[in-house]
């Protein structure tokens, strides 16, 4: 599990970093546990403090192609803070958090709205040619579709159990319907870490796991 004093310190950075110098500003130590929580409920099964940690090392690794870094780490903390499997206005409600909760917190109006827009662009994982901090972002969070196998199976297997509640017959279907989305893309990856070193791996994982998805399930229980 991801070493939630780490967290805690990755967000400290992040927000002194990305705010204005404002003295009535709330102490930043309170939105990062707030946002832990989120990132803790029980409901979560791939959508987790570990998920959080792997994105912002990922946005690490990508950091110079961004144009405005501290907005990308923030919009990473945002990004699945609102997180129920069975409602699909999570990354709406993500992005109002981030928009109630980061001038509370001496985050400048601009920066404020440039996080709230990447949290919305997770919705497709389609950024613009231009759009340097949504390549990141965007791939940063893909990175774990070109995982080695058994990661890849942990993270499916994840997902799955998020979707419990769903019949298998039904989440097949919406899981290939997603895969087939990601697919369909153009790239998977923006940035030209992400084509180099993902790109492949990962439509082999996503192509895999569709196939599989394809073969005839065993009789019901």
């Amino acid at each position: 599990m991801a070493d939630l004093d780490d967290l805690r310190s990755r967000w400290l950075r992040t927000l002194l970093a990305a705010r204005e110098d404002d003295s009535r500003a709330v102490s930043p130590d309170r939105y990062g546990d707030a946002l832990l929580e989120r990132w803790s409920e029980p409901q979560r099964r791939y959508h987790t403090v570990d998920h959080l940690a792997a994105v912002l090392d990922h946005v690490d690794v990508l950091e110079k192609y961004a144009a405005d870094p501290a907005a990308v780490r923030l919009a990473a903390w945002f990004h699945d803070a609102v997180y129920l499997p069975d409602r699909s206005t999570n990354e709406e409600r993500s992005a109002r958090l981030a928009e109630r909760a980061l001038p509370e917190a001496g985050v400048p109006a601009g920066r404020t709205a440039e996080v709230a827009r990447l949290v919305r662009l997770t919705v497709t994982h389609d950024p613009a040619d231009d759009d340097r901090n949504g390549q990141v972002l965007c791939d940063a969070d893909l990175a774990i579709l070109a995982a080695p196998p058994s990661a890849y199976a942990a993270y499916t297997a994840a997902v799955r159990e998020e979707y419990h509640f769903v019949p298998n017959d039904a989440f097949r279907s919406g899981r290939s319907a997603v895969l087939r989305q990601l697919l369909d893309l153009p790239r998977l990856f923006r940035t030209p870490y992400g084509q180099e070193k993902w790109e492949a791996t990962a439509r082999y994982n996503l192509a895999a796991e569709l196939e599989m998805l394809s073969l005839p399930s065993g009789p019901s229980a």
